[in-house]
């Protein structure tokens, strides 16, 4: 079982609004974009939908971080690199259809980042495609714990497994889709988008991403 700890506003996560003056023209942009990487279920990847990289120029990164910094208290961020190279996709455009994906709890790797968040950028999906912390869902109807802690780096990491039934968990809080929205949230606490929706690269969920050291 892991530790639980109940995901709370202002010291778990912090959620944002109206953070980008010019966001209009952050989605317009990425809606031209030509540089697409395809996951599931186009290509055998095991993430999903489209990926473009970078996202936000720099003053926009800016002002995120800006805000990040405020929230959590750090004085610095970074972008860290595991010994083997691996990296996460920071300042990272993301758009995911209806049946391109289903929930999937994870945790981020507390080698790469201590924080991530993801700003919302499409104005016309609905409430309940934003994003879910989730909790283990044990046998007997017993609940179990939310955050992946040392010595483990990652969920598979402390479940040592990356298969585990569909039921292993269930949805404690749920933070609602809205336009130029910023959810920011402690990385080693599981999480999922709560769901996929659109057909089109205007009618699809579509997210910027962001995992930061501090």
């Amino acid at each position: 079982m892991l530790p639980y700890r109940k995901p709370t506003l202002g010291r778990d996560y912090w959620v944002f609004d109206d953070v980008l003056p010019a966001v209009d023209e952050v989605r317009a942009r990425c809606l031209t974009k030509d540089d697409w990487t395809q996951g599931y279920p186009y290509q055998p990847e095991s993430w999903p939908g489209l990926r473009t990289m970078p996202g936000l120029e720099p003053a926009e990164l800016a002002r995120v971080e800006q805000l990040v910094r405020k929230a959590t208290g750090a004085t610095k961020l970074w972008q860290a690199t595991a010994p083997g190279g691996a990296t996460l996709n920071h300042n990272c455009i993301q758009v995911v259809g209806e049946g391109e994906c289903e929930a999937r709890p994870h945790s981020d790797s507390r080698a790469l980042c201590r924080y991530a968040a993801v700003l919302y950028l499409n104005p016309n999906v609905g409430k309940d495609f934003g994003t879910s912390f989730y909790r283990q869902s044990l046998p007997g109807g017993v609940l179990g714990g939310n955050m992946v802690t040392a010595p483990h780096n990652n969920l598979v990491e402390a479940l040592g497994t990356r298969f585990v039934p569909a039921d292993s968990f269930t949805e404690d809080v749920r933070v609602a889709h809205r336009y130029n929205r910023l959810l920011l949230y402690s990385a080693n606490m599981i999480h999922t988008a709560t769901g996929y929706c659109g057909s089109t690269l205007e009618e699809k969920r579509m997210t910027a991403v962001f995992f930061w050291m501090a």
